[in-house]
C-alpha cells in the first residue's frame, strides 16, 4: 500500500530472501532487481521465479556495498532486513545512492518495543544465532537514519499490535489498520515510507 503503483518502475528489493515479495512485485509490473548476501536464498529465489514464471534478476551482495550506479532504481525497499546489517546507516546511505530523485524508500522492521521482538530476544539469549544476531529499532531510530541519508520522511506507520496469539490476531486484527495510522507505539512492525529529494540530482552530476 505504501509503494503504490510499480507498474513499469525499476524496484531494488535489498534483502530479498527467497524472493516472495520480488517476485510478487514483478507480477504488477515492476521491473525489480533482488539482492540477498546468503547464497542460498538467493538459490530459492531463482526457484521461485522459475515456477511463478516471474521476470526477476537475482544478485548476491551486501546492503552496505550495493553494486549499482547512483539514480539507477525508482524505488529500494528493505524488509525484515536492517536488523540483520552490521551498519545500518552505510546500508541506508547506499539505498539512498542508488534512488533516482524523485524515487522513495520503503523500510519495514520490527520494532524494538514489542512483544514480537521480545520474543525473538529471548529466544537469541537462549542461543538462536538468527536472533543473537538481531537488532530491532525504534520510530525514532528508524527516522534518525533514514534522514542522516538526506532523504525526506514521508510517513510511518505500524502494524501487528497483538501479541503472538492466534486468538489475540483474531480479536484485535480488525483494528489493527486504524491504530496503525494513530501511532506505532507497541507495534510489531513499523513501515516508513521516504523521498529522495529533487535537489539531489544535482549533486550527482546529472
Amino acid at each position: 500500500e505504501l509503494i503504490g503503483s510499480v507498474a513499469s518502475k525499476t524496484l531494488l528489493d535489498v534483502g530479498c530472501g527467497d524472493g516472495a515479495l520480488a517476485s510478487e512485485l514483478t507480477r504488477h509490473g515492476a521491473i525489480v532487481t533482488g539482492l540477498d548476501a546468503d547464497p542460498a536464498m538467493i538459490t530459492a529465489a531463482r526457484k521461485r521465479s522459475d515456477v511463478k514464471a516471474t521476470q526477476l534478476q537475482l544478485i548476491e551482495g551486501r546492503a552496505e556495498t550495493l553494486p549499482f550506479r547512483a539514480g539507477a532504481f525508482d524505488y529500494t525497499l528493505a524488509v525484515t532486513t536492517l536488523c540483520f546489517v552490521q551498519d545500518a546507516r552505510r546500508a541506508i546511505a547506499e539505498m539512498a545512492r542508488v534512488l533516482k530523485p524523485g524515487g522513495r524508500l520503503v523500510i519495514g522492521e520490527l520494532g524494538r518495543w514489542s512483544l514480537w521482538a521480545s520474543q525473538r530476544r529471548i529466544r537469541g539469549w537462549l542461543g538462536d544465532p538468527t536472533w543473537r544476531a538481531a537488532m530491532f529499532r525504534t520510530t525514532a531510530e528508524l527516522r534518525t537514519l533514514v534522514e542522516a541519508a538526506g532523504l525526506n520522511m514521508i510517513e510511518i506507520r505500524g502494524a501487528v499490535y497483538y501479541p503472538p496469539c492466534s486468538i489475540a490476531a483474531r480479536m484485535l486484527a480488525p483494528a489493527d489498520p486504524w491504530l496503525g495510522r494513530m501511532t506505532t507505539l507497541g507495534a510489531a512492525f513499523i513501515t516508513v515510507l521516504a523521498g529522495k529529494p529533487f535537489a539531489a540530482i544535482g549533486s550527482e552530476g546529472h
